[in-house]
């Protein structure tokens, strides 16, 4: 995964609306697709905005599109998630993190 995937997946899970979308996309593991309405019907937002908020899920990658008869379902790509987490895995240990090492105060 290439550091402009990463920083694009991040922008898309900026948002708490987000991050509740791919929560309940992620419950739904029986259906594995939702439709719009079915997310809406959880948040307290109208369909318009939850409709650009997938679109930003989409735009990421983070869940894909089905076409449904007059309808689109939505299903989260457990491979990108997985592929973030790598990812992040490796972005971490090439950060090479070191906590400083306090001196020790005098007496």
């Amino acid at each position: 995964m290439q550091d402009d995937d990463i920083a694009n997946i991040m922008r898309a899970l900026g948002h708490p609306v987000r991050l509740n979308i791919l929560r309940f996309l992620a419950s739904q593991q029986q259906q594995r697709e939702c439709c719009c309405g079915d997310v809406t019907e959880t948040l307290p937002l109208a369909q318009s905005t939850v409709s650009q908020h997938i679109k930003v899920l989409l735009d990421a990658g983070l869940i894909e599109r089905k076409p449904h008869g007059t309808r689109n379902r939505y299903m989260i790509r457990h491979d990108r998630l997985a592929e973030l987490g790598t990812a992040f895995g490796g972005l971490l240990d090439g950060l090479n993190f070191q906590v400083p090492h306090k001196e020790a105060e005098p007496a």
